[in-house]
């Protein structure tokens, strides 16, 4: 008997491409004719090196990063790189303080985490909740700040920047773990870029940093040494094991997105898949309620509430549990949330999301 398709709606880790897990499962016992699986490659030998040199360019080729940033594969996850930005960055400037933008609960995160390092400065009143991006109009932006920080896409809230913070000037940092490499970025105009792989580019384990090259070398003395920048790119990503098995797979899915059309393709295919389920929810006369306005909903992650604008509990879980028997996983909402989230990671096929838009129209139909 033929397993049930499942279709993994998960907000990250997450879908990877059925190709790469393909040709991972192929390469797994003998990665080409070495004899010996990536997972035991030592990190300095030669073959490791040509799969590290190989990801390096896959990503600069996709992003067109300049010559004069450099990239780095870290371990820590996204949660590491909020103690790294302040540790590397935050003394680039004798105030020692740093500009906060905070639309959700990862930025809430990174804000709080800086302030162990030096001042932070939220540019914007508190929001009530996490569900616009405050009129660029109502910030105040300090201009000896070191740098200005925001996160370019809220997991959790499926808040979405669709423009880039003007900063007059001020180093721009963005956390883009969760739409890395859905859309094109121009990366002259940051910093420093970091991103966990966990959701467009590959699996859990590696952290993506791109940083210009003059932001190196400002790390204040209590930077523990594996976070230290300008000690990481100086070793090529190598000071210390890095996650090794993690860059190979993320080599894997940078060459699907390059073959499949690069960023430019990504970012048509999750524009038509967000918009298949945000059309559903706007039709639905209430039944389905996304509380994101509408300029900054999340082409990634789209959470919304069913029944009504609080949710209806027996509802939710009637839906999750239908969802669940359709083979569809992974739609329950952040527990700090509630809800339903479905994430349209690059991997989300266009049938996937089909499959859920079909179930929304039915589960509406029949509940209404």
């Amino acid at each position: 008997m033929d397993q049930k398709k499942t279709f993994n709606f998960g907000a990250g880790p997450a879908k990877l491409p059925q190709t790469v897990l393909l040709q991972a499962q192929k390469e797994l016992l003998n990665y080409s004719g070495t004899g010996i699986s990536v997972l035991e490659m030592s990190h300095r030998s030669s073959d490791f090196n040509k799969i590290l040199n190989k990801t390096e360019s896959l990503l600069r080729e996709l992003l067109k990063i300049p010559d004069n940033y450099k990239v780095m594969f870290l371990q820590g996850g996204g949660s590491g790189q909020f103690s790294a930005v302040a540790l590397n960055l935050i003394g680039l400037k004798e105030d020692r303080c740093a500009d906060y933008l905070v639309t959700g609960t990862w930025s809430a995160k990174a804000a709080k985490e800086a302030e162990k390092y030096g001042k932070v400065n939220i540019v914007h009143p508190k929001l009530d909740s996490y569900t616009k991006i405050p009129d660029p109009s109502s910030w105040t932006l300090n201009p000896s700040a070191s740098y200005v920080y925001y996160c370019c896409n809220e997991t959790v809230h499926g808040v979405e920047y669709n423009f880039t913070p003007e900063t007059n000037g001020v180093v721009l940092v963005s956390d883009m773990s969760s739409n890395f490499l859905s859309r094109p970025v121009d990366v002259s105009k940051f910093g420093l870029i970091y991103a966990g792989a966990q959701k467009n580019v590959g699996c859990a384990g590696v952290t993506v940093v791109i940083v210009r090259e003059d932001l190196l070398g400002h790390a204040l003395n209590e930077c523990p040494i594996v976070l230290d920048y300008k000690v990481q790119a100086e070793n090529n990503s190598l000071y210390n094991t890095p996650p090794c098995f993690s860059i190979y797979i993320m080599g894997l899915v940078l060459d699907w997105i390059k073959n499949n059309g690069g960023s430019a393709a990504m970012e048509m295919l999750n524009k038509q898949k967000s918009s298949m389920i945000y059309d559903i929810i706007s039709a639905s006369n209430g039944f389905y309620v996304c509380p994101v306005q509408a300029a900054c909903r999340s082409r990634m992650n789209i959470p919304f509430r069913v029944g009504r604008k609080e949710g209806d509990d027996a509802l939710e879980k009637q839906f999750l549990d239908g969802a669940a028997k359709r083979g569809m996983i992974s739609l329950k909402g952040h527990r700090s949330v509630g809800g339903i989230r479905a994430s349209l990671y690059n991997a989300v096929t266009v049938e996937d999301t089909e499959a859920l838009a079909a179930y929304m129209r039915e589960f509406l139909k029949e509940h209404q």
